[in-house]
């Protein structure tokens, strides 16, 4: 009789290098941001994916704030939502109330005063955002509100990672 297993893919970075995050400028309303390439899962074919991250206040002391990462989708085969194009760029959304629509907040960090203070997140379901199903391409999109950039040292300012998740037979 054949049993079904979990099988875990090695992580793969979300941003095309660890360095994309460095300086990455504040935003108050969380509308600017970093954008990641697109994730395209009818190639993968993931039953799930979990996101985590990981990222760094900058050495001059940053204001409280916070860090949020939010996870996009596609809205038929080939339309992204609002100002997103699946390339890795910087993005500024139109508005909160779109940003809120087209959007899964994936995770809020609370920040603090403290200079080169690292934040992580652990890993979040991707399915679970979207209803319990993956969906066919998505994206991350990063922001925060520290008033002073990310951590700009070489490879510091932050990175995500995701793990797919895929059933096998035993």
């Amino acid at each position: 009789m054949t049993t079904k297993a979990i099988a875990y893919t090695t992580s793969a970075s979300v941003f095309s290098t660890d360095g994309i995050l460095d300086s990455l400028a504040s935003s108050s309303t969380w509308l600017a941001g970093e954008e990641s390439n697109v994730i395209d899962n009818s190639v993968n074919l993931f039953l799930d994916a979990y996101l985590a991250g990981r990222f760094k206040a900058n050495a001059s002391t940053p204001t409280a704030g916070q860090i949020r990462v939010y996870v996009g989708a596609l809205l038929d085969d080939s339309k992204y939502p609002d100002v997103f194009d699946g390339t890795e760029s910087a993005e500024t959304i139109t508005s909160a109330d779109i940003r809120d629509s087209i959007l899964k907040l994936a995770a809020f960090i609370p920040t603090d005063t403290t200079a080169n203070r690292v934040y992580e997140f652990a890993p979040v379901s991707i399915a679970q955002l979207f209803g319990g199903v993956m969906p066919r391409k998505w994206f991350v999109f990063v922001t925060h509100s520290m008033v002073t950039a990310l951590n700009a040292t070489a490879n510091n300012g932050g990175q995500c990672w995701y793990t797919g998740v895929k059933s096998t037979d035993e």
